[in-house]
């Protein structure tokens, strides 16, 4: 049985799918969830901006984040689950990586993330951070399409 479940939450309909998957997983289980919203400040050109505007889009981020991991964190009490949020700041790299360290940290023993299924060129623009933690995670991925979007 699940003890402690990470579920990455980004504010898409997507996401929102995995955590509504995620929460019922946990309410038959018992178990604890661990909600992560990766921030990647690397995304932004800080070059082509002032110092100040970078650091208000910085900090609109932040806001953001922390609304999606509320959010998801009232989702998930509402049905009787303990939840648990955490906000991750990454100078860099794919949010991937950020999912995967923070399962190894917390010691999860499932991922549960939303996928927007994308194929083909916008897969190759976009990248798909759900490939990345299946080929990098050493705990089960659970995978979750949105249904909107499933063809």
């Amino acid at each position: 049985m699940y003890k402690k479940i990470l579920v990455a939450v980004d504010g898409s309909s997507a996401s929102k799918r995995g955590l509504e998957e995620a929460i019922r997983i946990a309410a038959f289980t018992g178990a604890t969830v661990r909600l992560v919203h990766v921030i990647n400040e690397l995304v932004l050109e800080p070059n082509y901006m002032t110092a100040n505007t970078f650091d208000r889009l910085i900090d609109g981020l932040r806001a953001g984040g922390r609304t999606i991991l509320d959010d998801a964190t009232a989702a998930g009490l509402k049905a009787g689950v303990s939840c648990e949020g955490k906000l991750i700041e990454s100078m860099g790299g794919q949010a991937a990586t950020s999912i995967v360290q923070e399962a190894r940290d917390c010691r999860a023993d499932l991922i549960v993330m939303g996928t927007h299924g994308r194929r083909g060129i916008r897969r190759l623009a976009l990248g798909s951070d759900a490939e990345t933690v299946l080929r990098s995670a050493s705990v089960p991925l659970l995978l979750v399409r949105d249904s909107q979007e499933a063809s």
